[in-house]
């Protein structure tokens, strides 16, 4: 099979953090919700799924959660981690703190013998946090399944805007994943296998 390239995350920024008193945590089921009772105050609408976003003032669901979807109406979100049922009056902040990108199929999607990556990252100047790569050899992943590629971390310093990584694995799935994000924008990350 012929190498390809493929963009995996493309225009990506931080959001502004959102708090209130409004804010409550429902677990039903298998699925986890957060939701705000006033989106004049608190609206779900800037988030996307695949972002990552860091919960404090909780009394049970401080951490981080990955954004799965948003209401129609943006009063509510999905995240893939299990929350703990919570009603509002606590005084909780939402931090977007990164993102993850969709995932992408590696070498060993294709049972392909070499299992050789490359990634390319670009970001503007003004990024703070870090990038690295995650794979998974589950054929259906879930947040469990990935764990981090080893030599593929790049953490920011505002005077580097492009940084490549080479890595070799038989991987199912990969996808990217940026942490510590506080300002900036990923631009571009590239995969080529």
């Amino acid at each position: 099979m012929a190498q390809t390239s493929t963009s995996i995350l493309s225009d990506k920024n931080h959001k502004a953090d959102k708090s209130g008193t409004i804010i409550s945590f429902t677990k039903t089921g298998t699925e986890y919700k957060i939701s705000s009772s006033d989106t004049a105050t608190v609206s779900f609408g800037t988030y996307s799924q695949y972002d990552l976003i860091t919960v404090s003032g909780s009394s049970n669901n401080n951490g981080t959660y990955t954004v799965k979807s948003v209401s129609s109406n943006n009063d509510y979100i999905i995240v893939e981690e299990e929350v703990t049922t919570e009603t509002a009056g606590s005084s909780i902040t939402l931090d977007n703190t990164g993102f993850v990108s969709a995932k992408s199929q590696g070498d060993g999607y294709y049972s392909q013998p070499d299992g050789v990556h490359t990634v390319s990252y670009k970001v503007n100047a003004t990024l703070t946090g870090s990038i690295k790569m995650q794979g998974t050899l589950a054929t259906t992943p879930t947040e469990d399944d990935w764990f981090d590629i080893a030599g593929t971390t790049f953490t920011t310093d505002q005077s580097t805007t492009i940084s490549s990584a080479n890595f070799t694995g038989n991987y199912v799935w990969v996808r990217a994943k940026a942490t510590g994000i506080t300002a900036g924008t990923i631009t571009e990350i590239l995969l080529n296998h």
